[in-house]
């Protein structure tokens, strides 16, 4: 009898269930991508969201269909009722959260969902984390608050532990406040008023969210710095809880097969030794794997895996011009602006297969590098970028922009000595953000390249930014100000110059500084049926046919290549998608549509790698 109730009770449960799911569709009458079809109300986004550091036997992903409300901003208690149903992790402005609704700087966004706890957490310590939201949440579990995080970009845990009550099921608010461009803080492209290059506001959870059942010491995270004039791994290991005598046992595979193992006491640097090392490249992206084991009197209490490569970037002269090197190797960057926005999702892929086929089409297309623009994807790009060949410049997204003062000579070197003064307040959120961003990306090996300032947007104390920045990672370079102030550029000086190719001086600057071209192209073509608006799109220079947009194109290579001998080192093309408004990607909004050939792409840009 106690059988027969209990299969009852989950027949009603998986009904309910599957009835909710029927009930979500997608919201508005934008274009979409053809993965909105494969989006599973049921289990969106279902893979394990951190592929840097896996512990895949405790873990619970929660998204799915939450309950939503829309309150006024100082209500501090909990809703006692909810309007409707969000599809998280979509953030509510999208048309894939079912929702599609703005958010003023007036209100809070609110979440809700009753969750079970596997019966295998029971024994440990229980983390709930939060891949990303945007931008300032407060979180309670059972009604009890259990931590808060402002940061719109960068990931974030909670331990729920003993806020959780006793039985399986469990309840889980979410209160969000995000001003948009009202606000200070870090918020890339979104405004409140999208037009021109500023789009829809992304409001809420955008990212996965997650559970994970660990033991009361175990591995935080890790720190993975090759060196490849040594040959050497160097891995710091962030552990919770440990007591004397703890060690970490570290063994290293190449496809599997074990190259060697090593043990240190726990809160210690590790020097792992990798003879005869396969270089990672964009010709050759060779990962290792890492199994990491957390060990007390020889009984490993925590394990994860993790993964590394071996490359490195940085610079040298050559024929008195500064030189930007791989492997201690002049390989010219070239990559396209890639923003990472999508008309169904807005920050949000609709599927990991789409969040890969960007990258895959850039490698396709025959570009080695990807400039990701004032947005900071979730951890599962890195990795596709890391597998499949790409190097990444990252940026720092941008916010408190208001008051900037530079000069805005088209095709200039900008050469404005005036930073933006902000409030200390904007400056703290500023350097949390950025400094975490660093941390939580370190160990991405795709990543060459920290840019901190875009085109003066927010730019402030420059100097002491980029060497705080350069301190903070000094195994990478960092490109200060892309198109923006130079007082202090750092390792590079990249103008951004549309729509032809162009370069900084190297008679003046070429002696000091890697140059670079941060912003070329711009191409527009709005393709009918495949536009976020029927009319008024545009791109930096409009043309009517395919046609003159390839032959434009292949003029922009040529004119490029010849500057690559007199110094240039790297260049980034505007760019992978439409978005919004903008019509100049290479590939429509919604990715049905590529404008130039890819095969013929490929073939242009060869002539950019040739020494």
């Amino acid at each position: 009898m106690i059988k027969q109730t209990l299969l009852a009770s989950y027949l009603l449960v998986a009904s309910l269930s599957a009835a909710h799911a029927q009930d979500w569709k997608i919201a508005g009458d934008k274009i979409q991508t053809s993965w909105s079809k494969k989006v599973d109300p049921k289990s969106p986004h279902p893979e394990y969201p951190r592929p840097i550091l896996k512990r895949e036997g405790n873990w619970k992903n929660l998204n799915g269909l939450w309950q939503y409300a829309l309150t006024p901003k100082d209500q501090s208690s909990i809703p006692s009722n909810w309007e409707g149903q969000i599809l998280v992790p979509f953030a509510i402005e999208s048309a894939l959260s079912g929702v599609g609704k703005s958010v003023s700087q007036d209100q809070a966004l609110w979440y809700h969902n009753t969750i079970e706890i596997p019966k295998n957490f029971n024994k440990n310590q229980v983390l709930l984390h939060f891949g990303a939201v945007d931008w300032q949440c407060e979180v309670y579990v059972n009604n009890i608050p259990v931590g808060s995080h402002e940061g719109g970009f960068d990931s974030f845990s909670l331990d729920i532990t003993k806020a959780l009550k006793k039985g399986q099921k469990q309840e889980i608010t979410i209160r969000v406040w995000d001003p948009t461009d009202l606000g200070p803080q870090p918020r890339g492209k979104q405004i409140n008023n999208p037009h021109g290059i500023w789009y829809t506001p992304v409001t809420g959870i955008w990212q996965t969210v997650w559970l994970e059942s660990v033991p009361l010491t175990h591995i935080v995270s890790t720190k993975q710095t090759p060196d490849i004039d040594k040959s050497v791994l160097n891995i710091d290991a962030n552990i919770a809880n440990s007591l004397p005598g703890d060690q970490l046992i570290i063994e290293a595979f190449d496809k599997g097969n074990s190259i060697g193992e090593w043990k240190k006491d726990v809160n210690q640097p590790i020097e792992l030794n990798i003879n005869n090392p396969k270089l990672w490249s964009p010709s050759s992206p060779h990962l290792y794997d890492l199994k990491i084991k957390l060990v007390r009197k020889g009984k490993t209490i925590d394990e994860v895996d993790s993964y590394f490569a071996m490359r490195k970037i940085s610079s040298k002269t050559i024929n008195g011009i500064k030189r930007l090197l791989l492997n201690n190797d002049f390989v010219f960057q070239y990559g396209p602006l890639d923003q990472g926005w999508w008309p169904d999702g807005l920050h949000t892929a609709p599927t990991d297969e789409a969040l890969k086929f960007d990258i895959l089409k850039t490698k396709e297309m025959g570009f080695n590098m990807i400039r990701k623009h004032i947005k900071v994807e979730p951890a599962r790009w890195y990795r596709h970028c890391d597998s499949i060949g790409i190097l990444v410049w990252q940026d720092m997204p941008s916010g408190d922009l208001e008051g900037n003062i530079w000069d805005m000579q088209p095709g200039k070197i900008r050469n404005g000595k005036h930073d933006k003064i902000r409030t200390a307040a904007s400056e703290a959120i500023y350097r949390k953000e950025w400094k975490a961003i660093m941390e939580q990306l370190h160990n991405y090996p795709s990543i060459v390249m920290w840019v901190p300032f875009n085109e003066a947007w927010g730019q402030f104390k420059s100097k002491e930014i980029v060497d705080w920045t350069i301190n903070n990672d000094p195994s990478r370079l960092v490109n200060g100000a892309s198109g923006g102030n130079f007082n202090a550029p750092g390792h590079i000086l990249d103008i951004h110059n549309y729509p032809d190719a162009a370069m900084p001086d190297p008679n003046i600057y070429g002696k000091d500084y890697i140059l670079a071209l941060g912003e070329f192209g711009g191409l527009g073509l709005p393709i009918e049926n495949h536009t976020w608006q029927v009319k008024d799109n545009w791109g930096y220079q409009s043309f009517k046919n395919k046609e003159e947009l390839k032959k434009r194109y292949e003029e922009l290579i040529n004119d490029l290549s010849a500057l690559i001998p007199k110094g240039l080192s790297a260049a980034v093309y505007t760019q992978t998608t439409d978005v919004e408004i903008e019509t100049n990607g290479l590939m429509t909004y919604d990715r049905e549509v590529i404008k130039i050939p890819v095969e013929d792409l490929f073939k242009m840009h060869q002539k950019l790698y040739k020494k």
